[in-house]
């Protein structure tokens, strides 16, 4: 009888064991749930500051390269004025050292005349600034430009053949023509006079054709430097 009661307690125990180890299962289950859950917030939220790091290294690099790029544009653009100023030095060294001091009878003062400043020739009887001689008055022009201190004054001059009065009229319309087209490329008119000679002071003293064409000209002189 003994034996009996102690095998309904063994089987009810064992029951109770049974009935026990779902309960068991389900509390061991969610915890593991929520690490899992735990464990994908913690990756989401190392993600994100992996990101914003990431974010804030590119931000960092871009501002780096923006201030490499002005400091290098600062330094080209020092580079570039040094080297304006010395070819402003250099070109107003060649300037002067090209100006040649003359005197001139009727032009009170000394007067100079320049190497940069090249005459042009006109075709007999004519006075139009010819294709080929626009391009030395360009260069002429940026001579002057360049030489803000220098006052010009453009000579007429003609060949022998005609009356006096006629090639002191045609030596006018001459230096006007060039004064003009001076103008034209930006040349202020108060820098820019011009005077008549006619056929009174050859460049070149013979009779030829040769000797005409040299004299057909445009002279250049500095009044002022």
């Amino acid at each position: 009888m003994v034996k009996k009661g102690l095998l309904v307690i063994l089987v009810f125990c064992i029951g109770l064991v049974l009935a026990g180890c779902p309960k068991k299962q389900q509390l061991t289950g969610a915890p593991s749930a929520q690490s899992a859950a735990e464990l994908a917030a913690e990756k989401e939220k190392a993600a994100k500051l992996e990101a914003a790091r990431k974010q804030e290294e590119a931000r960092t690099a871009k501002i780096r390269e923006e201030e490499a790029q002005r400091k290098a544009a600062e330094e080209a653009q020092k580079k570039a004025a040094e080297e304006a100023r010395k070819r402003a030095e250099a070109e107003a060294k060649k300037a002067a050292e090209s100006l040649v001091a003359q005197k001139t009878p009727g032009v009170p003062g000394t007067i100079y005349e320049s190497g940069l400043l090249k005459d042009i020739y006109f075709d007999f009887d004519r006075y139009d600034v010819r294709p080929g001689d626009a391009e030395v008055l360009k260069q002429n022009a940026a001579a002057i430009t360049k030489n803000p201190a220098w006052k010009i004054q453009i000579e007429g001059h003609c060949d022998e053949r005609g009356t006096a009065e006629y090639n002191l009229a045609l030596g006018e319309r001459r230096a006007n023509s060039v004064k003009k087209y001076l103008l034209s490329l930006g040349i202020p008119q108060g820098r820019i006079s011009t005077i008549s000679y006619g056929e009174e002071r050859p460049f070149d003293q013979g009779h030829t054709e040769e000797a005409w064409t040299k004299n057909r000209r445009a002279h250049f002189i500095i009044l002022s430097k």
